[in-house]
């Protein structure tokens, strides 16, 4: 047998090869597709919630305001890595990574119908729980750390958030989803905990430093800056309500864009037609 028609899995035992990936991608967007409504929410609010918590320690980070600016964008980019990790090592449903489910529509193993169902009920969830993720932080007054420099961070992160012109807020979603994206796909491809936690850190603490715009993580930072602006943090009304909806929406737009510019390319190069 020539070595093209080999099992190039069992080549390298330590990934799965990149053909092998994307049947793997289209898999779990099946299984995505296929849950059952209740149990993907609650899946969904873990996730936002982890997310919250990647947030949570990247501005706690940020609260010390001594470090030089290079420093303290990688260490806090590094920091956030933390919701990612939890959530392809522990299980639970990320929006801007179940974008990706795009391959298994394109190969018909799933509908539209389906595909857009779970987005909607996976976003949603993750609005949920960042929410609760928010409300058991601002009670725990992490916001008071450092003599409330945590709190001013928090304001600040969000305050540059909603402040930001459309199109660079919807390029910059663009451009963190294509590095999210890369993250997962290293994640399918890995085939241990380690192997999934160090393909996470370069992409998502490149993104994070590089101040790219992630819905899921702005559902918690956004809440977070506007509750704490409210409470005497930062600026008055340097976040509102409506600017944080203005983010949202965008924020959410860009990163379909940049999950399906990922998904599409590797389905283009590496999917197999199904035989008749």
């Amino acid at each position: 047998m020539s070595i093209e028609k080999e099992d190039l899995t069992a080549i390298n035992p330590v990934a799965l090869a990149p053909a092998a990936t994307e049947a793997k991608a289209e898999a779990v967007g099946v299984t995505k597709a296929d849950m059952h409504p209740a149990k993907c929410f609650v899946s969904a609010m873990l996730a936002g919630a982890f997310i919250g918590f990647g947030a949570m320690y990247f501005c706690t980070f940020l609260g010390d305001t001594s470090m030089a600016f290079g420093a303290q964008r990688l260490i806090g980019g590094l920091c956030f890595c933390l919701g990612l990790c939890l959530v392809l090592c522990c299980g639970a449903e990320l929006f801007t990574g179940n974008v990706l489910m795009a391959c298994a529509k394109a190969s018909r193993k799933i509908t539209f119908g389906g595909m857009f169902r779970n987005w909607v009920i996976v976003w949603v969830g993750n609005l949920a729980g960042s929410l609760v993720a928010v409300f058991i932080v601002f009670m725990s007054n992490l916001q008071g750390m450092n003599g409330g420099e945590v709190g001013n961070a928090f304001v600040s992160v969000a305050a540059g958030k909603v402040a930001l012109a459309p199109h660079v807020l919807f390029f910059k979603a663009i451009l963190c989803n294509i590095l999210v994206c890369l993250a997962v796909w290293i994640g399918f491809s890995g085939k241990t905990i380690a192997d999934k936690i160090l393909g996470i850190l370069l992409p998502i603490s490149a993104f994070v430093a590089c101040g790219f715009e992630h819905c899921v993580a702005n559902m918690f930072f956004l809440p977070m800056g506007l509750f704490l602006n409210g409470a005497g943090f930062g600026a008055a009304d340097a976040v509102t309500l409506a600017g944080v909806g203005y983010n949202l929406a965008l924020a959410t737009l860009g990163n379909i864009v940049g999950g399906l510019l990922v998904g599409m390319a590797y389905w283009f190069i590496y999917h197999k037609k199904q035989a008749k």
